[in-house]
């Protein structure tokens, strides 16, 4: 049957992004409208998000928040190429500056618990203004972790008795940890607190409420389900998952092939298939020039487009007098490519290593047009993350033969498929231990291939082209995971994969 459903999240394409979460808040929201789901997403109206091409509501809401309540506009928008309504919560005080949870190159911004307690409880809010109920909040991240807890307080009666809440895990690293003294911006009594998961050791925490108060919990990867169930990879909540381990799920997160597909893609020079791999060397040669490498389809061309971070493996992959990029480029014959921005020692080191390497080039930056260019001209990928919820430029990789090298761990392993060296069998190349000598050793490994086994790698690349992470898949799972949690709310039989 189908559901009205709230995404509550901080970020959806295309109105504001800083990772993945954006990616899949649209995408999904977008397949389970096709599915026939009435599907809605509500945001903050950040500074960047321009008020040109959105329909002002003209009826604003009062948010309980703190001693009293917040005054916001009520903005609107269609998610591009779908159904989809998007709402925007204005409110210049709190949305009306640079940045998502931070100041451009600062740290995080001292109010973000009150921010994001106005998006959470105006959710609520919202819906009512709308006379509109859903009957699934999902909930994504820490920025929506309160929205559980609110349907177990303030709106555990009616209208919203009935509603069922899911909340999704993209990162458990980052986990929304605040002083106490916010718990008074979140109207939520001490003992409710303690009962719901917020207050945690001398602060409150709002993962950690999200996880104790939802219906259900979800991961971006099957494999990122059952890591963070570990003291290594749980990042303290691996106590409450375990406990909670019969409502935790994993499911893989999809792609959307209309923006990743060689044969289409308006940012590559050729076009090409896994019938036909031809334009690939045109795309390599296109990129070679663009970054100022030799053009020589003969060599081996390794990218990476990433956040330049100690969790994506940039310490062992390039930190100063320890990291192994520098001994990679000087003893193979190979190029490199390197897209990003980040911490600012990563940046400054890749900058030094670009002056002194004929073969590595680094731009620190972010730009789509280079982000597709490098997916479709780089026979190689490396992605050597410390952890990867789901990833997804391991999977724009294999649909552009562009074979990935991952460490395996959350959602690398279970895209990619390890390469035998007898058969040729594999899509990719995957390691275990992060350290510098293994990420030597496996881009090592690489280069052997491409230039002992060129038939392994052309018939890996159009085993790796022919792989498919739909989205469909996994707006299909959400959706019986919705029909289980309003089973689970209603006392009804509960099931489980």
């Amino acid at each position: 049957m189908p559901y009205r459903i709230l995404m509550v999240s901080s970020e959806a394409t295309p109105f504001a992004k800083s990772g993945g979460l954006a990616e899949v808040v649209s995408s999904l929201s977008r397949s389970l409208a096709e599915m026939g789901h009435d599907v809605r997403i509500v945001l903050p109206r950040y500074y960047a998000v321009d008020l040109e091409g959105l329909e002002n509501l003209q009826t604003p809401l009062a948010v309980p928040i703190g001693l009293g309540e917040e005054w916001v506009g009520v903005f609107r928008a269609q998610l591009p190429g779908s159904s989809v309504p998007v709402y925007f919560l204005d409110h210049q005080g709190l949305f009306g500056r640079a940045g998502l949870y931070a100041p451009p190159g600062g740290s995080d911004f001292p109010d973000n618990a009150r921010r994001f307690t106005l998006l959470d409880r105006g959710a609520f809010q919202l819906a009512k203004m709308l006379n509109w109920y859903p009957d699934i909040f999902h909930a994504h991240d820490w920025q929506a972790g309160l929205v559980p807890l609110y349907l177990q307080t303030w709106e555990s009666r009616e209208p919203f008795n009935r509603s069922a809440s899911v909340f999704t895990i993209h990162n458990i690293g980052y986990q929304g940890h605040f002083p106490a003294e916010d718990l008074n911006n979140i109207q939520i009594s001490s003992s409710d607190a303690s009962r719901l998961g917020l207050a945690t050791g001398s602060g409150i925490n709002f993962l950690h409420a999200g996880l104790q108060s939802s219906d259900l919990i979800t991961t971006v990867s099957p494999r990122y389900s059952e890591e963070i169930k570990s003291p290594s990879m749980g990042f303290g909540m691996d106590g409450i998952l375990r406990r909670r381990s019969q409502d935790l799920f994993g499911i893989l997160n999809g792609i959307d092939y209309d923006d990743w597909n060689p044969e289409t893609d308006e940012y590559l020079p050729a076009h090409y298939s896994e019938e036909d791999l031809s334009g690939k060397v045109d795309v390599k040669r296109a990129l070679q020039k663009e970054f100022g490498l030799p053009v020589d389809p003969s060599v081996p061309l390794f990218g990476m487009i990433s956040r330049l971070a100690d969790q994506k493996g940039f310490g062992e992959l390039c930190g100063p007098a320890y990291g192994s990029l520098y001994s990679i480029c000087r003893d193979h014959n190979l190029q490199f490519i390197i897209l990003g921005t980040g911490e600012q020692w990563c940046e400054q080191e890749l900058r030094n290593l670009d002056a002194s390497l004929p073969n590595l080039r680094a731009a620190i930056t972010f730009n789509n047009r280079l982000s597709h260019l490098i997916e479709g001209g780089s026979d190689f990928f490396l992605m050597p993350s410390r952890y990867e919820p789901c990833g997804l430029n391991q999977m724009y990789s294999l649909r552009y033969g562009t074979l990935p090298i991952v460490r395996r761990t959350g959602g690398l392993a279970d895209t990619v498929e390890q390469f035998d060296q007898a058969s040729g069998e594999g899509t990719g190349f995957l390691f275990d231990d992060l350290n510098p000598k293994s990420l030597y050793d496996v881009v090592g490994w690489a280069v052997w291939a491409f230039y002992n086994h060129p038939e392994h790698i052309r018939n890996m690349r159009r085993r790796a082209m022919s792989r498919r992470f739909n989205w469909e898949r996994a707006a299909e799972r959400y959706a019986e995971l919705y029909t289980w949690a309003l089973d689970r709310r209603e006392g009804r039989f509960f099931r489980s994969w």
